[in-house]
């Protein structure tokens, strides 16, 4: 498996050049084509006052998100011109509340979409969402990147959070190519259950899986000293000096982590690392 098509979104101007430096330097690395959707959203929420509305409003609203998704794209195609790198650039609108039908379409055909992490100061209200359709309506992974994180051109440390899910495992599975090209795996099991079909050797069938695509890992079992996984993993992850996290996305509800909080949620929030997630 290799990466032939990267995507990512870009729903601001100011998020031009910080995320697309990062795509140019991973398309780059894996000769892949770079699919650049430059999002107009529209964030009024017409349900709320539909009724009383004018029709001038509403299209104010199209308007403004189309002219937004103009500049972007012209913001885009300008950094992108010269590169070496194959890449096309797209404009569309999307309402908020339909994000999901319109990137997902896209996302299903792309090999990887990297995406800035959704939370923080002066995050747009749509970087969530984005990044929940690429993973469940685009069923794609993802490459979620913090602020000022390194580059995940290619990795050489990398941490894999295993806790024996589907979603766990479609994560590495589609991590491949960054696996192979890693120096250092570390598969983290944290606090395995006395009864799975793994107690013996928990991660061994893992290890031994990756070992088989030619991927050396080394299995670390901690226990659980804090009271949120996230933090468990954010801190094995900095004594380890990791410059990536491949974990599952979502094992629970995305309504009970909205609610109740849970690993892919809190990694959302806290990472300082670039995050490779699936579903």
């Amino acid at each position: 498996m290799a990466y032939r098509t990267i995507m990512t979104v870009l729903t601001s101007k100011e998020a031009v050049d910080g995320l697309l430096d990062q795509a140019i330097a991973l398309a780059s690395k894996h000769d892949a084509h770079l699919d650049v959707l430059c999002l107009g959203v529209d964030r009024a929420q017409i349900g709320y006052y539909y009724g009383g509305a004018d029709a001038t409003i509403l299209q104010d609203a199209v308007d403004r998100a189309v002219a937004e998704s103009k500049d972007i794209q012209a913001a885009a195609d300008k950094r992108l011109t010269g590169e070496s790198i194959r890449w096309s650039s797209e404009s569309d609108l999307a309402q908020l509340g339909d994000i999901g039908r319109r990137i997902g379409w896209q996302a299903r055909f792309a090999d990887v979409v990297l995406l800035p992490k959704p939370y923080g100061e002066n995050k747009g209200v749509e970087l969530e969402p984005v990044m929940e359709a690429a993973l469940f309506d685009g069923r794609a992974p993802v490459i979620m990147l913090p602020e000022g994180a390194p580059a995940p051109v290619a990795p050489k440390k990398v941490l894999l959070a295993w806790n024996e899910t589907p979603e766990a495992l479609a994560a590495i599975r589609k991590a491949m190519p960054i696996l192979k090209s890693a120096e250092e795996v570390h598969i983290v099991v944290i606090d395995p259950p006395a009864h799975g079909l793994d107690r013996s050797d928990p991660g061994g069938m893992l290890a031994g899986w990756l070992s088989r695509h030619g991927v050396s890992a080394e299995i670390e079992v901690i226990a659980k000293t804090l009271p949120r996984i996230s933090d468990l993993i954010m801190r094995h992850a900095t004594e380890l000096g990791a410059d990536m996290v491949v974990m599952g996305a979502y094992g629970h509800s995305r309504f009970r982590q909205a609610i109740l909080g849970g690993a892919t949620r809190n990694m959302m929030e806290g990472t300082t690392l670039p995050v490779f997630l699936a579903h």
